[in-house]
């Protein structure tokens, strides 16, 4: 069995930039385990697998360790493949998760533009552990699917050196840190050890979060964002009560096949 992969480098304009994302399109779903053992072996943050059932694609996201009900980032190298290799000529692109969520995903240009759940988070009140596994004390912190630790400016941020073994053991998938950008509205990074990776390079998932605690905070509904890890990425983002906008743009990095035999698995 033959199984088409693509990488994407996601919320970049040029390679080597924003957050690589494997892509495998599938004609039927693997067992859980194959796409499991595919995304360990493809070591990026995240391999994203769909299936196309009429106007409608089913996708999956896993990390090297586990299945994601949410992921943002591959979700836009979906698109991006979905448009420029198998040539789909809707602007609009309809993805159903998992857990029965509807993403929309449309085409501005060369900008991808994803309509996810907002997901505004609250405040923490057992910080237990955090601090000390932060290295730094943050300003606010508040969760929701992930830890999000407000700091005081976009310093603090890109100098965090956090404990990765002791944010393995706090009780959420990864830990965000913002603040406010010197040449952005908002600046973040994302550290995600528990799920096999040390520093998410973009994280569409987590803006999610971000953007309706910055829209509030702001008193703005359309920012941008940078995260600015090593690689780094652009975020376009919009509130919309109910519903975010997260946009990028992406670029392929390369295409191939697995070769893969399901008898010897």
């Amino acid at each position: 069995m033959k199984i088409p992969i693509y990488q994407v480098d996601a919320f970049a304009s040029e390679i080597f930039k924003g957050n690589p994302a494997a892509v495998c399109p599938l004609k039927e779903w693997l067992p859980d385990q194959v796409m499991q053992n595919i995304a360990m072996e493809n070591n990026l943050s995240e391999t994203a697998f769909f299936i196309e059932d009429g106007d409608v694609f089913h996708i999956r996201w896993f990390t090297p360790k586990a299945e994601l009900d949410l992921a943002g980032h591959p979700t836009l190298a979906s698109a991006h493949i979905l448009i420029n290799e198998y040539k789909n000529n809707n602007r609009s692109l309809i993805f159903k998760t998992k857990i029965g969520d509807t993403l929309n995903v449309s085409i501005n240009k060369n900008l991808y533009l994803m309509n996810f759940p907002s997901r505004p988070p609250k405040v923490v009140n057992d910080r237990s552990n955090i601090f000390e596994a932060l290295g730094k004390k943050p300003i606010e912190l508040l969760a929701h699917r992930d830890l999000i630790a407000v700091f005081e400016n976009q310093e603090d941020i890109s100098s965090i050196n956090p404990d990765l073994e002791k944010l393995k053991k706090l009780d959420y998938p990864s830990v965000v840190v913002t603040a406010v950008g010197d040449n952005s509205d908002f600046v973040s990074r994302n550290f995600a050890p528990k799920l096999g990776i040390p520093e998410d390079p973009v994280t569409g998932s987590s803006h999610c979060e971000l953007i309706p605690y910055w829209s509030k905070k702001l008193d703005k509904k359309e920012m941008i964002a940078l995260q600015i890890s090593e690689r780094g990425g652009k975020i376009h983002c919009t509130n919309n009560n109910d519903r975010v906008l997260i946009g990028g743009e992406a670029v392929t990095f390369f295409r191939g096949e697995i070769d893969l035999n399901l008898k010897n698995i």
